[in-house]
């Protein structure tokens, strides 16, 4: 009966009273080294495909972009290009339209967002509590999400329609009259920001269901105990819990704001001269980037549209990091 040889680790001392062979040394200090090599270099080989993605469709088109942005390049000679260092931003800086821009995306990127975000809470507070078919009513709230900006876009074109629209027709039986949503200067922000919270409401919602989930009950059951009712135990419990993901949405919700193209451009019917409105009432910096670099062809002023609204994200951030702070200070 044959019986097998007992093996020794490779990496093990070799026993105590056997001699080792120059060989064998040189073959466990390989091992070893490559041991060590892999050990090492093993975390960076995990890592680097995303740093490789990133690299190539991240930070080489921020580079680049900011390289076009010092430029004068046009659309129909993308070989040609002209030094003019920071004459673009200095002319977007100085065109009117431009601040205008900044301050349709600021307006309509508040009355979306805050309304959404404290929707969004009332809802996750609800479906956080034992619901029949709680799956079947967290699908429906995440439904908007998955249905397509233009599809959204093109449906609530129909409902703010001045002539037969749904929400005119509506609002008649009130006796209010019509009303030219799209090309009012209020109305038509209040359109495109009511596109925004229905769309972005439930994941919101999901989000802070997920964060209120995790908070222990232990909270609850101890303020139930002092006799604090459900609205105390929201005020007192929920929301100090929820602080760092209600940041978190904020931030989401702002950069999404900052990035509105969509919605405003398919309320206008989508064509490719869209301007945000007759009066640029609701052109948004996406869509002014987008009437620079297509419509008019001059992509060093587009990129640097880009760069602009880079450095305006960095700010609201660094505002919101601030605030942020400042609640967690006030907080201990």
């Amino acid at each position: 009966m044959a019986t097998s040889t007992p093996t020794r680790d490779a990496y093990a001392p070799p026993p105590r009273g056997s001699r080792q062979t120059p060989a064998d040394a040189r073959r466990q200090t390989w091992r070893s080294r490559i041991w060590r090599f892999d050990d090492k270099a093993s975390p960076y080989a995990y890592i680097a495909p995303f740093f490789l993605v990133f690299g190539a469709f991240g930070l080489y088109p921020l580079v680049y972009t900011g390289w076009i942005a010092l430029h004068r390049v046009e659309m129909t000679g993308l070989n040609q290009m002209e030094w003019v260092g920071w004459d673009n931003f200095d002319k977007i800086l100085h065109d009117s339209e431009f601040w205008t821009a900044v301050s349709n995306t600021f307006l309509i990127g508040v009355m979306s967002t805050v309304p959404q975000l404290l929707v969004a809470l009332g809802l996750a507070h609800l479906l956080n509590y034992k619901l029949r078919a709680s799956t079947f009513w967290r699908t429906v709230v995440l439904t908007p999400y998955a249905t397509s900006v233009a599809s959204a876009a093109l449906v609530f074109a129909l409902v703010f329609r001045a002539d037969g629209g749904l929400l005119n027709w509506a609002l008649h039986f009130v006796g209010l009259g019509d009303t030219n949503w799209v090309n009012g200067h209020w109305t038509s922000k209040i359109a495109i920001s009511v596109i925004v919270i229905w769309r972005w409401t439930g994941y919101n919602t999901l989000i802070y269901l997920a964060a209120m989930q995790a908070v222990p009950t232990d909270l609850y059951e101890a303020a139930s105990l002092d006799g604090a009712s459900r609205w105390q135990q929201f005020r007192k419990v929920t929301i100090p819990s929820l602080r760092p993901t209600i940041l978190f949405t904020i931030v989401i919700s702002t950069i999404g704001s900052m990035q509105l193209f969509g919605e405003p451009l398919l309320l206008e019917g989508g064509t490719l001269g869209a301007t945000g409105g007759n009066e640029n009432q609701y052109e948004t910096l996406s869509v002014y980037l987008y009437n620079y670099g297509w419509n008019l062809g001059h992509l060093g002023p587009a990129a640097a549209v880009a760069w602009a609204m880079l450095a305006l994200l960095l700010i609201i951030a660094a505002v919101n990091w601030l605030i942020g702070r400042f609640v967690r200070k006030s907080a201990v």
